[in-house]
């Protein structure tokens, strides 16, 4: 089970620069788009096994010092933005740590192998009347 992303804000560092795209003269003067970085090996919510089922899951995503970058500038709001990549940081790590449930190999009931056999006899026939006659 995951912490509450409160748990995380003491390891998060954020920092701000200005954001691209539409704002007018808004883009220019405010610094409005957030970057999370956060260091998964040294984070001490974690335990070691949920380290490392998150570096397996997100490998290509950290970079070689096992440091994951989130960027938000969907708003014009800093405020909004934070909470933004913040909602993505926890979804990201509640997908890294979701184990699927393991497939158990089952075999088709005798009826539903009886009918796939039927359709592929009825198709059968079906193919064989369209042949021309010798």
């Amino acid at each position: 089970m995951l912490p509450p992303t409160a748990a995380f804000l003491p390891e998060i560092v954020f920092q701000t620069s200005r954001a691209s795209g539409p704002g007018g003269q808004n883009v220019n003067k405010v610094e409005s788009r957030v970057e999370l970085r956060w260091h998964l090996l040294d984070s001490q919510v974690l335990t070691d096994e949920q380290k490392q089922l998150i570096l397996e899951k997100l490998g290509p995503q950290l970079t070689a010092d096992g440091l994951l970058l989130l960027t938000a500038q969907d708003d014009r709001s800093q405020l909004r933005n934070k909470e933004i990549v913040l909602a993505r940081f926890h979804a990201l790590l509640l997908k890294s740590l979701h184990r699927p449930k393991p497939r158990r190999a089952t075999k088709p009931s005798r009826g539903a192998v009886r009918k796939r056999l039927e359709g592929k006899k009825i198709q059968s026939d079906k193919k064989a009347n369209r042949r021309k006659l010798d």
